[in-house]
């Protein structure tokens, strides 16, 4: 029982946490897109700590053209916070928007700096608004964008930037990490360590919540719905584990929190 609760969790962790290419080279974007280097790279600040790995990693290897961290504070920020100070008592976190964190990060720790910093967002819709503005802002051209943010909130990310953006960009997920639950000593663990990585209910109340907000249906975040994403086609199979776990779970979805509401 507790193994097909695994696998429930895995099918929505598979279906959120888009990853285009399995591993974020210069030649598996040429062999699936035809380009070397996309234009920007953006990292999520909504991510758990090894974002920032992601990202160094990335302009380690260059990547894209330019890149960006996107985030003010949202209902992740505290623990990306606490999380990142626990690691490094040296670094200073306290009342920093996501993307400073994680800027203080990749300077901290591989003497990086990104292009870009979105500091004023508060929610996925805004993070998309907020990000083209910017790259507006400072006249930057694109038609390929590398998109990373935590696991649970990847899809939803695509689908804002599809709204705006619709085909005329490459857009290329990458989300922040990719994790399987499996059954350890009668009770549910991650197949590997990922650091930062959420408590199993966190996890698992995030994916949960992302169902509902990724229907096209009036409740839902699609068209037919708020209007924030552009539709996305939700598999049987994925509906099926989301109902089981909600059997399972029956408090776990994560509902809107209207602190970090905003019209965009």
């Amino acid at each position: 029982m507790l193994g097909h609760t695994a696998n429930n969790i895995n099918t929505l962790g598979a279906f959120c946490g888009k990853r285009d290419v399995t591993e974020l080279t210069s030649e598996q974007l040429f062999q699936k897109y035809g380009i070397m280097q996309a234009d920007v790279m953006v990292l999520f600040g909504g991510s758990i700590l090894c974002g920032g790995d992601v990202l160094a990693q990335a302009m380690q290897d260059r990547i894209a053209k330019k890149y960006v961290i996107v985030g003010g504070a949202g209902h992740t920020t505290e623990t990306l916070r606490m999380k990142m100070h626990e690691e490094f008592p040296d670094m200073e976190t306290e009342g920093l928007s996501e993307a400073e964190v994680f800027a203080n990060y990749l300077n901290h720790r591989y003497g990086l700096k990104p292009d870009l910093l979105e500091c004023r967002s508060t929610n996925c819709g805004n993070n998309i608004t907020y990000l083209l503005d910017l790259l507006k802002e400072n006249g930057i051209p694109f038609r390929s964008m590398i998109i990373s943010q935590d696991a649970t909130m990847q899809l939803r990310m695509e689908a804002g930037l599809r709204k705006y953006v619709g085909d005329t960009v490459t857009i290329i997920n990458y989300a922040a990490y990719s994790a399987k639950m499996i059954v350890q000593n009668d009770t549910l663990a991650y197949d590997k360590e990922i650091w930062g990585m959420w408590e199993n209910d966190r996890y698992i109340s995030l994916l949960m919540g992302e169902i509902p907000r990724l229907s096209d249906d009036e409740n839902g975040y699609g068209p037919k719905g708020k209007d924030f994403i552009a539709h996305v086609e939700i598999p049987t199979e994925v509906k099926t584990a989301f109902r089981e776990l909600c059997a399972k779970y029956p408090g776990l979805v994560r509902e809107a929190n209207p602190l970090y509401a905003s019209g965009k």
